[in-house]
Order: C-alpha cells, then structure tokens, then sequence
C-alpha cells in the first residue's frame, strides 16, 4: 500500500475544506476544490479521505475534536467566566462572516440532519457545545458573578437558542456583524441573572 503523501497534514486539509463548505455550499463542495485552496491535487485527498463523503465524514470528526478542545482553551485565556463565554461564541461563529457563508453552513446542517452517520456528529458537536456553555456558566455562578439562584441548565438551552435564533435573524435583515448580534442578545439573557458587585466599604478620613 503506497504511503501518505506527506507536506500537508490532514488538520489543514479539514480546516480549508470548511472554507470551502462556506464558501460554495452542498452543491460546490468537490475534492478538486479543496485540494486547490491548499494547493494539492484532488487524488491526493482521494489517498487520504477516499471519496468526497469521506471527507465530509472526517471534517464531521474533526468538528467534534474542535468542539471538545476550544472551550478549555478559551477558559484559559480570560479570567472571568462570562468573557471567556463570550469570545467562545465569537469562535464559534467565526466562520459565518457574511450572511451567504451562514447559509451554506446552515446548508450542510439540514443534510446532517437527514443523514444517520452525519447526524450522530452534528449531534455530538451541540452536546459538547452544550457541556461548555453550561459549564461556563456555573463556574460564573461560583464566582459570583451570576446569582447564586440561576437555573444553570435553562439558561444554557436559552443561550444556545439565542445564538442559533440570532444567526438567523440576522442572515435575513442582514444588519450588522453577526459576532456582534449575538453579543448583544448575549447580554440580554444574561442580564436578569449578573449579580450585584460587592459593595465597597470605605472609611472616612478623620478631619483635623
């Protein structure tokens, strides 16, 4: 059996067939143009993937991998819970950067949807969305910067809905940067749940 052809690792191959994805939607996506956008011939990835199916499959996996490894990653960066949440959405929809992009994205979903093999990854991508959301936001109801009270849980399922809600308003009035949007309704939802700042407790200076 003949080697892997070596110079591009399949990570970057993955990363420019979501570009791709974006760019052209269902109907465009071929092995040919992935294998342009990082400068390899398409029997190359037929080596590596086997069949245009086999890379959306692997691209699928990767997904998964990606939305497992961010949210530490983004924790590690910011100090406060709520920040790291809100540059974890921003990550997320990092890619939907006009609205045709958001469409062809939200394209590819309707087919996981009717998929099985591609429905249990889209699946395992929203539960790991899922377990990072809510943990975000109990690690801010532990610091105190979320009522002690906050239903963790239903405000995870409304942050994620706001989100995906927000990614399709916006794809039809097309106001705005989409990042921002959902910011925005971001700080809306969490806005009945921040907790007060501790108050200050300051000593007045004896006079003379």
């Amino acid at each position: 059996m003949a080697g892997r052809p070596r110079g591009v690792e399949d990570v970057v191959i993955l990363r420019a067939a979501a570009e791709v994805m974006g760019q052209v939607g269902p109907s465009g996506l071929t092995l040919a143009a992935v294998a342009r956008q990082v400068g390899l011939v398409p029997g190359t990835l037929v080596q590596r993937f086997g069949s245009k199916r086999g890379l959306i499959l692997a691209l699928a996996d990767q997904s998964v991998r990606d939305a497992d490894a961010l949210p530490g990653r983004v924790r590690g960066e910011h100090g406060s819970a709520l920040g790291a949440l809100a540059a974890l959405l921003a990550q997320w929809l990092a890619p939907m950067v006009t609205p045709e992009t958001f469409a062809n994205h939200l394209a590819f979903l309707c087919a996981d949807l009717t998929d099985p093999e591609l429905h249990e990854r889209a699946f395992a991508v929203h539960e790991a969305q899922h377990r990072a959301v809510g943990t975000l936001l109990a690690q801010a109801v532990s610091a105190g910067e979320l009522h002690a009270a906050t239903d963790v849980e239903e405000l995870t399922a409304t942050v994620q809905a706001v989100t995906s809600g927000t990614g399709l308003l916006w794809a039809l009035d097309r106001r705005g940067a989409l990042v921002q949007r959902v910011r925005h309704g971001l700080d809306a939802v969490l806005a009945p749940h921040i907790a007060p700042a501790p108050a200050t407790c300051t000593t007045a200076t004896p006079t003379a």
